[in-house]
């Protein structure tokens, strides 16, 4: 079992920046893919960036390409989302995901990943 909890995020105004943070603890050694899910009222939640342990490589969403960037330390037990020029439309409920399945390069769905933290808010105004 992997247990994930997320801090960081909060209100920002429109074109301002914050961070999130997700903390792993238990059986960390299993993850080979952390990722960062939103959801926002009345919408499917989205993957919004993914981090792939073997390669280090990351994925992103288009919507936040070039604005979001996910880390992972190197100890496997916290990853970051820096988030800057946010916009109303990144308002959403922001979890931190893990799995031991490695997909890498192609996308991976949210039911592809077992573990989820309990999620953090980030409210972008405008």
């Amino acid at each position: 079992q992997v247990q994930l909890v997320e801090s960081g995020g909060g209100s920002v105004q429109a074109g301002g920046s914050t961070s999130l943070t997700c903390t792993a603890s238990g059986h960390t050694s299993s993850t080979t893919t952390m990722a960062w899910f939103r959801q926002a009222p009345g919408k499917e939640r989205e993957g919004v960036a993914r981090f792939c342990t073997g390669s280090s490589s990351t994925y992103y969403a288009d919507s936040v390409k070039g604005r979001f960037t996910i880390s992972q330390d190197n100890a496997k037990k916290t990853l970051y989302l820096e988030m800057n020029s946010l916009q109303p439309e990144d308002t959403a409920m922001y979890y931190c995901a893990a799995t031991s399945l490695d997909r890498c390069p192609f996308s991976m769905p949210d039911r592809a990943f077992p573990y989820w933290g309990q999620g953090t808010q980030v409210t972008v105004s405008s």
